[in-house]
């Protein structure tokens, strides 16, 4: 098993860097094990409960811990995160972007 870290710093969207560094790596397919840090901003989207095609997406402007695991499939990331509020509270969804400006993001992948 061969287990690649990917550490992501300030300045970086995480979706557009993690793609490109799978791209850079030669990445099709795997598991994400493991997501660790923080961000400043975020978009993810939940389902409504009778439709669970639609996306319902939220943008979130404030910092907050990040944790998460997903897939990748055909070089593209796929992320189930739980963020953590300031006010001790947790929001869940599937990630769409998210922005680091302060912290760093360490993201540990399986490849296939």
């Amino acid at each position: 098993m061969n287990l690649i870290k990917i550490t992501l710093n300030k300045g970086q969207e995480l979706m557009n860097t993690l793609e490109q560094e799978l791209k850079k790596r030669n990445i099709i397919s795997g598991a994400i094990v493991s997501i660790v840090g923080a961000v400043d901003s975020c978009r993810i989207s939940n389902m409504p409960k009778n439709d669970a095609l639609k996306d319902i997406l939220t943008d979130y402007k404030e910092p907050m811990e990040l944790s998460g695991t997903g897939e990748i499939k055909e070089g593209k990331p796929h992320i189930h995160s739980t963020l953590s509020r300031e006010d001790d509270s947790a929001i869940h969804g599937h990630l769409h972007s998210a922005n680091i400006k302060n912290w760093y993001v360490s993201i540990y992948i399986i490849p296939n």
